[in-house]
């Protein structure tokens, strides 16, 4: 099984939409609250996979949505909705890991992107508690910003330009956070698996 990606990051608004961020942006309460109702979901989901914890990730989204709201009059009409919402949200989380250092998120599932090619097929990486782990250890490796990265590229499908956007980061600086991850990733899950195979051959009765 591979992990489910938030189809999300719209670059045309419905009719609906565009009318409750208009009505937004002029003081009207109840269009915001619409806003919130659309994408209370995958806002949600970016905290929980950033800090890990159902009660964290609740007051985290709670507070984007604050931010949000309070910043509504400056969103761009020209910028996907979708995109600034999980801008403020991923900026509040990272400022979250730092002052908290909060544990990652256990992650069930990966994406083939991640890992390099000559790793192998992440649907054999999702089954086993001791496999997920794994993946919690490598994320766990990462600052919050590559962790940031990672998960806008692979779980939200954010381009490169509008992962830089996000961070703050040039295009460039962007790609080398993501080519450093996967090969962190890389590494770690080929130093596991060579210690492994060293059990495995210690434990191996001589014939």
């Amino acid at each position: 099984m591979k992990l489910e990606k938030n189809h999300i990051v719209e670059h045309t608004l419905s009719t609906d939409e565009s009318d409750w961020l208009v009505l937004a942006q002029n003081g009207d309460d109840e269009a915001f609250t619409q806003l919130v109702e659309r994408y209370q979901n995958p806002v949600y989901n970016l905290c929980y996979r950033m800090l890990g914890d159902a009660l964290e990730a609740e007051d985290a989204a709670q507070e984007a949505f604050w931010r949000a709201y309070q910043a509504i009059r400056r969103y761009d009409r020209d910028r996907p909705f979708a995109t600034w919402l999980l801008s403020i949200t991923a900026h509040y989380c990272i400022d979250l890991q730092r002052k908290r250092r909060l544990p990652t998120l256990e992650i069930e599932d990966w994406m083939e992107e991640v890992l390099p090619d000559n790793t192998p097929d992440p649907e054999r990486l999702t089954g086993a508690r001791e496999e997920k782990e794994r993946i919690q250890k490598m994320l766990s490796a990462l600052n919050p910003q590559d962790r940031a990265a990672i998960i806008l590229r692979y779980w939200y499908e954010f381009s490169e330009e509008e992962i830089s956007r996000t961070l703050k980061l040039s295009v460039s600086a962007v790609k080398s956070r993501l080519h450093r991850a996967r090969l962190k990733f890389a590494a770690i899950y080929q130093a596991e698996q060579n210690g492994i195979r060293e059990r495995i051959q210690d434990e191996s009765p001589a014939f």
